[in-house]
């Protein structure tokens, strides 16, 4: 009996260890470079893209980072050259979302920049309660802010929508005109979730369990988030799961999924509003490019209508990551924005 009451507490502690460390909120991880990359706003860190990652680009890509905070480094992929057009990306993926848009349109007019929120790809690790919006707008406004951008396009899908958009809220006058994807801006009225798998995840320890623990899995279960499965095969997977499982630190995609509102009480939700408040005053030529299949966001569509009630609303067949499926129709829209801001 002895024996047996050893085994179980000597199997408690571990069980607790286990768990511990399970919810741990995670530590900074600093990414490194090598060189430096000259632009007109200045001299910035150089990071050589892993083969892997560079093999999907062209050369003409520039990889770099932004220190917008001590320790705190945004990665920024940019190619072209002329009008600024940023494109925000949203959990879990990074910047390299957009290299087929880029790769669509004509890089002797636009200057794309498209960087990588703290926390995913090659960005700077940050332990999961630094996760909030606020924060990651104020991080990518000084990013853009330290590009030195007078006036730009702006492209924003997922989580890349509130924190793209709420980065140019804090720079008034800025944005001069906008494509909207399978995002949205709403604080929520009444308590609510997004999806069913939002719901699961805000449990503590579940949450760790099914996003973290199972990671493999939950990545690959980005594919039934589209419309064709097969545009986001194990290669494109991993774009976007490598740099997060080879960092010691991948707290970021269940962070930003808790970080999604549930109620008017939630803690992104007073973010939420004031860029509501700024959406509402904006008068910008924008178009709205909307997946269909998307089986989270898909219904989003009407309240961003609302929104911007000028902006003409093209349905698409893709699911939830537009830019692996229908590139050239993003590509098309992007090139009308850019047309009319630049005759305004």
């Amino acid at each position: 009996m002895g024996t047996m009451l050893k085994v179980l507490a000597v199997l408690g502690a571990l069980l607790a260890l286990a768990i511990l460390m399970l919810l741990r909120d995670g530590e900074k991880i600093v990414p490194q470079g090598v060189g430096r990359v000259k632009l007109e706003a200045g001299e910035f860190e150089a990071f050589p893209l892993p083969d892997y990652a560079a093999d999907v680009v062209s050369d003409d890509y520039k990889s770099y980072f932004i220190e917008v905070e001590p320790g705190i480094k945004i990665h920024v992929l940019e190619v072209g050259q002329g009008y600024p057009v940023y494109l925000q990306h949203g959990n879990p993926t990074t910047g390299l979302l957009y290299r087929k848009v880029a790769a669509s349109l004509p890089l002797n007019r636009v200057r794309v920049i498209m960087p990588t929120m703290v926390g995913l790809g090659y960005s700077t690790k940050i332990p999961a309660s630094q996760h909030t919006l606020a924060n990651h707008m104020r991080w990518m406004h000084t990013a853009l802010k330290t590009l030195d951008l007078a006036e730009l396009v702006y492209v924003g899908q997922d989580w890349g929508g509130p924190v793209g958009m709420g980065a140019l809220s804090l720079s008034p006058g800025v944005l001069k005109g906008a494509v909207l994807m399978n995002t949205g801006f709403r604080a929520p009225r009444a308590p609510m979730d997004l999806s069913r798998a939002h719901a699961l995840v805000k449990t503590p320890l579940v949450g760790e369990l099914v996003v973290e623990r199972m990671s493999p899995m939950f990545f690959k279960r980005l594919a039934e988030v589209q419309g064709d499965p097969a545009t986001m095969p194990t290669e494109v997977i991993d774009l976007y799961r490598r740099p997060l499982q080879q960092s010691g630190n991948a707290k970021a995609t269940l962070a930003l999924m808790r970080m999604v509102a549930d109620g008017p009480d939630h803690a992104s939700s007073p973010a939420l509003r004031n860029i509501e408040r700024y959406v509402e005053k904006l008068d910008i030529p924008a178009e709205l490019i909307w997946g269909m299949s998307d089986p989270i966001l898909a219904k989003g569509l009407p309240v961003m209508k609302k929104m911007f009630p000028t902006a003409p609303a093209t349905k698409t067949n893709a699911g939830h990551f537009l830019q692996e499926e229908v590139p050239d129709i993003i590509a098309a829209a992007v090139m009308r924005v850019v047309s009319a801001a630049q005759s305004k």
